[in-house]
């Protein structure tokens, strides 16, 4: 048993799996590979080879503004083709969310993410980060970089976005228990800002202090 092992609930890491081959399935913006994989086992075993298809979208980085002076949030407003199936409405009310370009940071992502869709200019000294956690790790690699930046949020508003890649993006400023009561009436529906806002709210109070 390794020493990281000692310190952690987990029974197994990174040594109890081995991968006999990954195959591209389909290579577009983004991208499909089965892995073939064997994985150790509580009885004490090794697995059968197992076929399984990760979805490899890339990681993105997701920005919470907050205005600690104002107790107030930026979240945006876009259409969502993935929300068309689940629910009455595609259009989500989010935080600011962006995936890497090449050699980027997650600050780096972060501020120009929100620039971009919400005209918000974010200095690196007041962007901090929050978490890492798996999206949907059952059966994709994305990881979110979830951070919270201290902005102003006096005369924000607008619609923003990149026409060249079809956004289009309402830019909100509610106040954090607006935003909490959003999220008790089932009205903000995406992961991250779900996580997002209930970490803020146990912080809230605490982060720029």
């Amino acid at each position: 048993m390794t020493e990281k092992q000692k310190n952690s609930l987990l029974r197994f890491c990174g040594d109890d799996f081995s991968i006999a081959s990954i195959n591209r399935k389909y290579d577009g913006f983004f991208k499909v590979d089965e892995y073939m994989l064997s994985h150790q086992q509580y009885n004490g075993t090794t697995s059968a080879t197992l076929s399984r298809e990760i979805f490899e979208r890339g990681d993105a980085v997701v920005v919470m503004p907050y205005d600690p002076i104002k107790d107030k949030l930026v979240l945006i407003e876009q259409f969502r083709s993935g929300a068309i199936r689940s629910y009455d409405s595609p259009w989500l009310l989010e935080f600011i969310a962006g995936m890497f370009a090449k050699d980027e940071s997650p600050v780096d992502v972060g501020i120009r993410e929100a620039k971009e869709e919400a005209n918000l200019d974010i200095s690196p000294d007041n962007i901090h980060p929050v978490m890492k956690y798996l999206s949907s790790p059952g059966g994709t690699s994305e990881c979110i970089h979830l951070y919270v930046a201290k902005v102003n949020s006096d005369n924000v508003g607008g619609v923003y976005g990149l026409p060249e890649e079809g956004e289009d993006i309402l830019v909100h400023v509610v106040s954090r228990e607006e935003a909490l009561k959003l999220l008790e009436q089932g009205k903000i529906s995406n992961a991250a800002t779900i996580i997002g806002l209930q970490w803020l709210q146990l912080n809230y109070k605490n982060i720029f202090s």
